[in-house]
């Protein structure tokens, strides 16, 4: 799971999916295009919505993604279309880029839909991506 910073979307989405499967099965990581917030924990608005759903993401931290994912992954999704250009640039093959999906994409084919950023918006907007993510990674569990 790819946003820019890994501290409000992709914390979110990471938390989702592992509610939704056998985590002794699928591994499932977030990471950000950017650097800014290497180390720090998840925006305290994906915190309290993820809280609100029963999914603790307060263990995790920010890290910035990086070509290695590439082989250490099978899918990588990312919220925008931004961050899928930023995750392509880093693709050295078919393969790799193969792997790249925007995760909207999962209940809306084909429309290239941007899970919005949430950041500088208020709590209705964590509510609001929370509510896509979920029904995407729902889409995602129900084939792993």
């Amino acid at each position: 799971m790819v946003c820019l910073g890994n501290i409000c979307r992709s914390p979110l989405a990471e938390g989702i999916l592992k509610s939704k499967v056998d985590t002794s099965k699928v591994f499932v990581d977030s990471a950000g295009t950017g650097h800014w917030h290497v180390g720090d924990e998840p925006d305290q608005r994906s915190i309290a919505v993820g809280k609100k759903y029963n999914i603790d993401i307060t263990q995790q931290r920010g890290r910035q993604f990086s070509a290695k994912d590439f082989d250490d992954f099978d899918l990588i999704y990312v919220m925008d279309n931004s961050n899928k250009e930023n995750v392509l640039a880093l693709a050295e093959n078919d393969t790799h880029r193969q792997k790249v999906k925007l995760i909207l994409d999962e209940i809306f084919p084909g429309e290239n839909v941007d899970v919005p950023d949430p950041y500088f918006g208020g709590n209705a907007g964590f509510e609001n991506v929370f509510k896509m993510l979920d029904e995407a990674c729902e889409q995602i569990a129900k084939r792993l």
